[in-house]
């Protein structure tokens, strides 16, 4: 799927985006719905010519791509609204599995709530899809759109110059952009060649990621058990056509000290099973299957300043946070949307026949706009793991007291929910 450049120039772009899973993929797709609107609204003396995208992409979506693998996440009912304008959303909403209700809990103690779509008037909180088959979908629309797609490709040098970016591919080929988007992950090959900084909090803490089958139907509820491990979620997913009806299929995260997480692991699927129904219970009924089982480390990694000389970091590229409310994506995509209205409002604001996209100004009016959510976000996800990642016994009162407030006053419930839907 690469495009070929075969000329000894660079090829010019516009924006060229380095890293193609779901933040770079919407930011593309995003850029180019961008581009067509513009055409059709602007005058040629303002957008003379389409905006000029390019994608970068290491892996090829299957489901050996480490942006879209077997995991599933909760796309949050604000981002729905953002993903639909985009355009993005009814190419997907096929492989959603709605999420009605929000069971929170605090294991063996008295906290518990409930979060429900219908008093919010809305059918669903959110969405829960399966990364490999949204990135199947998302590189079929880049195929049909206008962005100029490299992949499989690595950069292999990144040249920082007074205009834009010099990029050079693992096949030789070169690109010249104004605005460089890092969108490649935790690990940002991009972050690494310009040297910039992350603040790293470890939470000593392992998830283990499976989907797991239960002997009853979820009935579109989504589950987050607090225990004295850490967070413990089960999202409900659409079951496989050999599924019987009478069982569901979930999506599960579970929060572990790094030695159980490794021991449970590798435990056979009967050890695994009994631990899961010892620390969940059984409110989703029996737990009778698992499937393959991955791990990986739980800390909160960002970048202080998420930008530097004509370059934008966006999603994990910018900060990856540890899954307790599920935010990852969600807050990936409203830096997304975020960097798509900055630069739509350079063009609609701005009579000049030609905008540079890298410009300082665009750079720190991005900034600018994403701060506030951002630092909010960073700062909630860390109280949360640290209040119910702990048995400091006043710090148990604190949060199971919160909990039952929310039960017995549910006007209370409506600024959580809108939080937890994305609402900004």
């Amino acid at each position: 799927m690469t495009t070929a450049h075969t000329s000894i120039e660079p090829l010019v772009v516009d924006i060229a985006i380095v890293g193609g899973a779901m933040a770079g993929a919407t930011l593309a797709l995003g850029l180019a719905k961008l581009s067509a609107t513009l055409s059709a609204t602007l005058s040629s003396a303002t957008l003379a010519r389409p905006l000029r995208i390019a994608l970068i992409e290491a892996h090829v979506a299957n489901n050996n791509h480490p942006g879209f693998d077997a995991r599933s996440i909760a796309i949050a009912h604000g981002s729905i609204f953002e993903l639909t304008r985009l355009g993005i959303w009814p190419k997907l909403q096929h492989l959603g599995t709605a999420i009605e209700n929000i069971h929170v809990s605090d294991r063996g103690h008295f906290g518990m709530t409930e979060l429900n779509a219908k008093p919010l008037g809305l059918d669903a909180l959110g969405q829960v899809v399966e990364l490999a088959r949204v990135g199947n979908v998302l590189f079929d629309e880049l195929q049909k759109s206008s962005v100029s797609v490299f992949c499989p490709a690595k950069v292999t040098d990144l040249q920082a110059q007074t205009d834009g970016h010099l990029l050079t591919l693992d096949n030789g080929t070169q690109l010249h952009c104004q605005l460089l988007v890092a969108a490649d992950g935790a690990n940002s090959v991009v972050r690494q060649h310009l040297q910039q900084p992350t603040e790293q909090i470890d939470f000593d803490q392992t998830a283990v990621v499976a989907n797991v089958i239960t002997d009853q139907p979820h009935q579109h509820w989504a589950y987050e058990r607090f225990t004295q491990t850490g967070p413990l979620a089960l999202l409900p997913m659409t079951s496989v056509p050999s599924t019987p009806s009478t069982q569901s299929r979930f999506s599960l995260v579970w929060a572990l000290p790094p030695a159980k997480a490794d021991e449970l692991k590798n435990a056979d699927k009967a050890e695994f099973l009994a631990a899961l129904q010892q620390a969940f219970g059984h409110r989703v009924g029996r737990f009778i299957d698992v499937g393959q089982r991955v791990s990986y480390p739980l800390t909160l990694s960002y970048m202080p300043r998420p930008i530097y000389h004509r370059c934008i970091f966006v999603g994990n590229a910018a900060q990856t946070l540890h899954p307790i409310a599920g935010q990852g994506f969600n807050l990936g995509l409203r830096d997304v949307v975020g960097l798509l209205k900055v630069l739509e409002h350079a063009f609609s604001s701005n009579t000049a026949t030609e905008i540079d996209l890298g410009s300082s100004a665009i750079v720190h009016q991005y900034l600018a706009a994403r701060q506030a959510d951002r630092d909010s976000t960073l700062n909630n996800i860390e109280f949360l793991v640290r209040g119910f990642s702990n048995q400091y016994w006043p710090l148990v009162a604190g949060r199971n007291i919160g909990l039952r407030l929310l039960s017995w006053l549910p006007p209370l419930k409506r600024p959580v929910a809108q939080t937890a839907m994305g609402w900004r």
